[in-house]
This record gives C-alpha cells, structure tokens and sequence, in this order.
C-alpha cells in the first residue's frame, strides 16, 4: 500500500485461476490495486502447477490440488511474516475459478491460518467436476484423458481428491466466507457454491451469498464487477480492517 511502512500489514493471498496457466504479470492488475488502495499487502504466488516458468514447476502440481500447491500458498504467506512485512494473525485468501477452491481448502485444511475467505465461481467439489454433464468440458477429451493425469483420476485416485474436496471438510471451517457466483456458470456450474453455501451455514459458519444470474464464469458486466467489489471491500472492513 502507497503511503505506508512495509511492516505488520494485513495481507491478501491473491491465488490465480487455472490453475495450470501463468497467474499474472509486473504489471497494472486492477484487482490487486484495489486492495492494495485499501491498505492490504497483496501477494499473488506463482504455486507450483503455474506455467510461464519451467517444465519442473508445471510438472510439481500434478495431483497437487489441495497439497503441494497449497503448501506453496502458505509458505509465501509464511515468508513475508519473517520478514515483518504482514502480521500473520491477519491474512485473507481470495480467488477465482481454482483460485476460488483454494480459498475453500486453505479454510477447510488451515482454518487457524486464515480471518477470512472470498471465493468467486471457486470449485468445491472435485468430484463434480467429472460428473456434472451440463459443464462445458464434459465429455471431453480433455476430462477423460489429461484431467486423469494432472488432477486425479476420480476412480483410481478416489481417496486422495476426496481428501481435499472442501465440501467434503466445510465442518473445518470457521472464519467467514464471501462466495460470488454465476448463475449461467457451465465451467464451474453453480451447483459447486450451492452446496458449499448450505453445508457452510448448516454449521453456523458467517456466509455472505450473491449470485449474477446473466454471468457466467467470470463477472463481465460493469455493473456487477462493481457491486461485487463493493461488497469485498465491505466483507475485508468488517472481518479484516486494514487499520
């Protein structure tokens, strides 16, 4: 944040979708300036599984979710608190698409880690992922073949997704969540938010809830954007103050 020392921030783990694509550039994102406008340290890691950065690290995410590509997460965070740059008693994770589910598994797998989530069209279930039919990769040649290999294969690796499924572990978490969804939504149809949601407040965990009925995956229309903006910096000010 312009304007302040680079010490005992609040900070914002801003994770990438994808998650196998490069996450983001030096250069203007208006996201991270916007949190960063309100106070917060922003850090946008490039976890194992990103590309843009070598084969190795492609390859190190593979059947990673929700393990080394989480770890990665928190080692970022972890780094910066030695360095006294955030206070590490106040952090927040925020993301989309995968980035969305790895908000959800770092509340379900490091719920004293985290004050908050914000999860936007964020997959919770990858299960589902295999079995929705009305998503726009079913029955592609992509979930049959290079989905088995780089994520897991839902029969032979059963155990290991189920294991880090969020919804299967939403009686972990506790710190408030901010879930923003699609209504038209066919990559991670919105069936992911709705069960999560439920699961969330039947254990009395804080969710605030809002649906864009004409988006899809990703929040195109102005109007939304705004809104949903609105609504993170109203979420971070009352479970996240940045003073």
């Amino acid at each position: 944040p312009r304007g302040r020392d680079a010490k005992n921030l609040p900070l914002i783990v801003l994770v990438h979708g994808g998650p196998f694509m490069r996450g983001t550039h030096w250069e203007w994102n208006p996201e991270a300036a916007y949190l960063a406008a309100m106070g917060y340290a922003v850090l946008e890691p490039e976890y194992r599984g990103s590309v843009g950065w070598g084969k190795k690290l492609f390859e190190a995410g593979w059947k990673q979710w929700g393990r080394g590509m989480q770890d990665d997460l928190n080692d970022g965070m972890d780094w910066l608190a030695k360095q006294g740059t955030i206070d590490p008693k106040r952090a927040c994770v925020m993301g989309a698409s995968y980035g969305g589910y790895a908000v959800m598994e770092g509340l379900a797998r490091d719920p004293d880690r985290w004050r908050c989530g914000i999860n936007e069209v964020g997959v919770t279930d990858i299960e589902l992922m295999y079995d929705v039919t009305w998503s726009d990769f079913a029955y592609s040649d992509w979930l049959k073949y290079a989905a088995k290999e780089i994520m897991g294969d839902p029969d032979k690796d059963a155990a290991m997704l189920k294991a880090v499924s969020p919804l299967d572990h939403a009686a972990n978490i506790k710190a408030p969540v901010l879930m923003a969804y699609g209504g038209g939504d066919r990559r991670v149809p919105i069936i992911h938010g709705e069960r999560m949601r439920d699961a969330l407040q039947k254990n009395g965990t804080p969710v605030e809830w809002v649906v864009y009925p004409e988006e899809a995956h990703g929040f195109l229309l102005e109007k939304n954007r705004y809104d949903c903006y609105t609504r993170v910096g109203a979420f971070l000010g009352q479970y996240l103050p940045a003073d």
